[in-house]
């Protein structure tokens, strides 16, 4: 089997497969607003402690991108707000698209509350490519606690002016999706989602696992907190013990027993050869974690994501799953796939980690981040700021892949990432994505 470190840097490839240090961004990640009609409880606004101001991008900051705009593969108009709310939302789109080259796109994700006949027309008139609706549950009732001030009624219109937009305009598909937000209290609805989803002309769904912004839904978070890695050695050996007769989720409590009989030395004996195979394989164990872990919770998840993939297949959607677990061979998306992310304000970041001041929860550790700015289009152009020596060097270092896996560390979230005033890590690395989960596999987004 190969080590963590194999893993990786057959996960990352060579440096001269990966586009990040271009002259220019292939992707864009523009923050149309900050304001929003909703006030969804999972979301960074609604933890009282995101320091992120209301406030909308003007047309100057939004023109000032148009250098770019030829070299786009695609443009996506989502921040932290709903794009709907921007007056200029469609001038903004037709203004993009007829810089942008053939095969590229432009969409964005919303709450769909905003959506009638002359609003999904007027986008589909001025070159909207891909719409993705937020929907994580089909019952009235559910939607309205999960999205406040939200209908479901809201969706049904939604979707119906989408499809009467998209017929009318005819030689050019608009593509239709959803995002599910998976947490424990809705990942049994999954499947009906998209069924309902599929019968209103929806072409792809994105799930996504929780990203707790507060610590009260730590609770609700739907995946593993212990590593792949750590969850395929820890299974590899409970196998093995139980061939000979031996239940290692006594572990616990034979630990701390000062006379140990011959069967608690057996099951130590097995613990200590696990600990050992997950070391020489570079993979840190919690054994508390491992042995609490809910199996049988695990085993229902996995059951969810089959029959997900089967109702995908079968209606014709193309559907992205997150991990179950946070993967131990990290992959930054957003650097990858040359991404640069602008902000309402006009400060240009390199993801969405590291886009806003929040704070979120990382395996039952609170974890302060400040946003990274490279620039502001306000005063610098956007080539620059991204061919900016100290932006071309955080990319190259991301790419790398030496800094830490804080999530995989056997100590809490240390002092050198666990608040906003990081400065270098403990492998001495000064890109601050140790403790980022984004690069794991559990979070996606529309990309």
């Amino acid at each position: 089997m190969q080590t963590a470190d194999e893993l990786t840097h057959k996960t990352r490839g060579s440096r001269e497969e990966r586009p990040a240090c271009g002259d220019y961004p292939n992707k864009l990640f523009v923050e149309v607003t900050t304001k929003c009609n909703l006030k969804c409880g999972m979301c960074v606004k609604q933890n009282g402690d995101s320091e992120i101001t209301e406030g909308s991008m003007s047309s100057r900051i939004f023109n000032a991108l148009e250098p770019v705009f030829p070299h786009l593969e695609a443009l996506i108009l989502n921040g932290i707000g709903e794009p709907l709310l921007h007056p200029h939302l469609e001038k903004f789109i037709q203004s993009a698209k007829k810089s942008m080259p053939g095969g590229s796109w432009v969409g964005f994700q919303t709450n769909g509350m905003l959506l009638n006949d002359v609003r999904a027309s007027s986008l589909v008139d001025a070159g909207l490519d891909r719409i993705c609706l937020s929907m994580d549950t089909v019952s009235h009732d559910s939607f309205r606690a999960i999205r406040d001030g939200g209908q479901m009624r809201n969706m049904e219109s939604a979707f119906a002016a989408l499809n009467n937009a998209g017929k009318r305009r005819g030689e050019r598909d608009l593509r239709i999706g959803i995002e599910f937000v998976l947490m424990r209290d809705n990942l049994w609805e999954l499947p009906d989602a998209l069924r309902w989803a599929a019968n209103r002309g929806v072409t792809f769904a994105i799930v996504t696992q929780l990203l707790p912004y507060d610590k009260a839904l730590v609770r609700k978070a739907a995946y593993d907190t212990n590593t792949a890695g750590a969850i395929s050695i820890y299974e590899q050996w409970k196998a093995k013990a139980q061939t000979e007769g031996v239940d290692i989720g006594g572990y616990p409590e034979i630990f701390m027993k000062f006379a140990k009989t011959d069967a608690d030395l057996k099951i130590i004996g097995f613990i200590e050869q696990m600990k050992n195979d997950a070391s020489s394989r570079g993979i840190a164990l919690h054994m508390e974690r491992l042995l609490r872990r809910d199996e049988k919770w695990f085993k229902g998840v996995e059951r969810i994501f089959k029959e997900a993939r089967e109702i995908a297949e079968e209606e014709g959607i193309s559907i992205t799953l997150p991990a179950i677990s946070p993967q131990n061979s990290r992959k930054c998306d957003f650097v990858e796939a040359n991404g640069a992310f602008v902000s309402s304000d006009g400060n240009v970041h390199p993801c969405y980690f590291l886009w806003h001041r929040y704070h979120c929860h990382v395996g039952g550790w609170e974890k302060h981040v400040r946003p990274w700015v490279f620039g502001n289009l306000r005063t610098m152009n956007i080539n620059d700021i991204w061919n900016e020596p100290n932006y071309r060097s955080f990319r190259e270092n991301v790419l790398r892949y030496n800094f830490p896996f804080c999530f995989d560390c056997s100590f809490a979230l240390c002092d050198y990432v666990q608040g906003d005033d990081f400065e270098q890590d403990c492998h001495i690395e000064d890109v601050p994505c140790g403790a980022c989960l984004w690069c794991t596999g559990l979070f996606h987004c529309l990309q």
